[in-house]
């Protein structure tokens, strides 16, 4: 799979001065569009449409310095419409406008290419399973909340804390099937994974129950599931095992995420900030 995805970005550099085709990417990839956004994400570090940007600006920079060409067929070739949008994406990478650029002594920031590899520990075993599971309801309550990559996040904090445990201790017995109990799902994520990008997120219930008043629903069908357990500190151990699942298991294996909610499934222990993860997410087969 790492390899095909550097032939990927071996496109991308030959296209930089063109249009550049998710569909055709994810053809060399050897996967989907989804999964291409999903697992570039977690291997760099940033979305692939980022990427792309900033390879462009840095070569970009190289051709402002070497001052042969005006700014604005700099600009064209490079896929801005107008000077003006090509000189914010300039100064938002570099600090400094395309015509500050060509002073001497000015300071530029540099992209450079990126290719993968996969580096095999062998200290740690992914404990996981694959589950096919009919089509269900998650039912529960819903907010828009940013995504966080790394620590707490305080939109989910303040959501959790306002529906109170009253109305969680009432949506627990609406449970009826794995994963059991309340749960936390996430769903409409942005394809870029960006930090700060928006996404659904539900306190809820795996069931078969109709949704009750005051409620809200969302009906996911049937498909096949990868579900991973962790334990340890929270919320870094989550915040981890899914970083590992992009960057180490699915290259490991003959399947690829596909579009449907994300589930998790926390049993505190001791005084809360430590506990048991279960993490379900869709998957369907590749061809090796």
């Amino acid at each position: 799979m790492l390899e095909r995805l550097n032939h990927a970005m071996e496109h991308i550099e030959r296209r930089l001065d063109g249009d550049i085709d998710p569909e055709e990417l994810a053809r060399i990839a050897g996967t989907s569009v989804y999964h291409l956004r999903r697992m570039f994400s977690a291997l760099a570090g940033m979305p692939l449409s980022e990427y792309v940007r900033r390879r462009r600006l840095t070569l970009a920079a190289a051709e402002v310095v070497a001052g042969r060409d005006t700014l604005l067929d700099i600009a064209v070739r490079h896929g801005y419409g107008s000077g003006e949008a090509f000189a914010r994406a300039f100064r938002a990478m570099h600090g400094v406008g395309p015509g500050q650029a060509r002073r001497a002594g000015a300071t530029l920031s540099s992209q450079p290419r990126m290719s993968f590899r996969l580096v095999v520990e062998g200290n740690s075993d992914m404990r996981h399973r694959i589950e096919r599971k009919q089509a269900f309801g998650v039912v529960g309550y819903k907010a828009r909340v940013p995504l966080v990559h790394a620590g707490p996040n305080e939109a989910i904090i303040e959501f959790v804390r306002g529906i109170g445990r009253e109305r969680l201790d009432g949506l627990a017995k609406l449970s009826d099937q794995e994963p059991e109990g309340v749960v936390a799902v996430c769903d409409d994520l942005d394809p870029s994974r960006a930090e700060g990008t928006e996404l659904d997120y539900y306190q809820a219930v795996i069931t078969s129950s109709p949704v009750p008043e005051g409620m809200t629903g969302l009906r996911v069908p049937a498909g096949t599931w990868a579900v991973f357990t962790a334990d340890g500190p929270m919320p870094q151990a989550v915040q981890t095992l899914w970083r590992d699942v992009f960057t180490q298991w699915f290259p490991s294996n003959p399947y690829a995420s596909r579009p449907g909610p994300e589930i998790l499934r926390v049993r505190p222990a001791g005084d809360g900030t430590e506990g048991e993860a279960e993490l379900w997410l869709p998957v369907e087969g590749t061809a090796r």
